[in-house]
């Protein structure tokens, strides 16, 4: 086994391609680091599969056109539920009364589907959490942090062999190799963009 904690936002990365793999509509995940820092409690506050699985219902239905939510995006209507069944996500019977069919979760055929991934991506978590653990009140993690972004730097097109794209930010990169979905190659920053940052 590796000493080296895998990179959360590769295995976000990959765990999107994963999903796209059955949903190939879902559009590509522009910054899979963004949804590191990123909170929302309509949307669950703790990053997990099943919430990676919530936001591709909203690529989806950004996709097709679909207003899947209301009230600044904190109310979930059946719209969004309609979809994440469609995803593998289960609901309760009644909505939430602020954030509608947000708190939705794996169903059984979900749960056996997704299982590499999610076990994957849970392990990848953990390493992140035991790698930022150290992290205190006086540690200084920037801007963006304070904002609850993930921040890192400006973002830039990688590509793959197959001509899919992501936005990431070259460090992000650098630190392991992000993995097409579609293809199975690693994304790449071309030369004239790397030799101009």
């Amino acid at each position: 086994m590796s000493t080296t904690p895998p990179v959360l936002a590769a295995e976000l990365a990959q765990a999107w391609a994963d999903i796209q793999r059955y949903h190939p509509e879902l559009p590509d995940l522009a910054a899979p680091e963004s949804l590191i820092g990123e909170s929302s409690s309509a949307c669950g506050a703790e990053l997990s599969f099943e919430r990676l699985l919530h936001e591709a219902v909203h690529g989806i239905a950004a996709a097709r056109g679909i207003r899947d939510t209301s009230r600044a995006g904190r109310y979930h209507n059946r719209r969004f539920l309609a979809v994440a069944e469609e995803l593998g996500l289960d609901h309760p019977e009644e909505p939430h009364p602020s954030s509608g069919f947000s708190l939705v979760g794996l169903n059984p055929e979900a749960k056996r589907r997704y299982r590499q991934t999610t076990d994957r991506l849970h392990r990848a978590l953990k390493a992140h959490s035991v790698a930022t653990a150290g992290d205190t009140a006086r540690s200084f993690r920037g801007p963006a942090a304070r904002h609850g972004s993930s921040g890192g730097g400006v973002r830039v097109k990688a590509v793959c062999d197959c001509g899919r794209n992501v936005r990431v930010v070259p460090s992000v990169l650098a630190q392991a190799p992000i993995m097409c979905g579609g293809c199975g190659k690693p994304f790449r920053i071309p030369e004239a963009v790397a030799v101009a940052g």
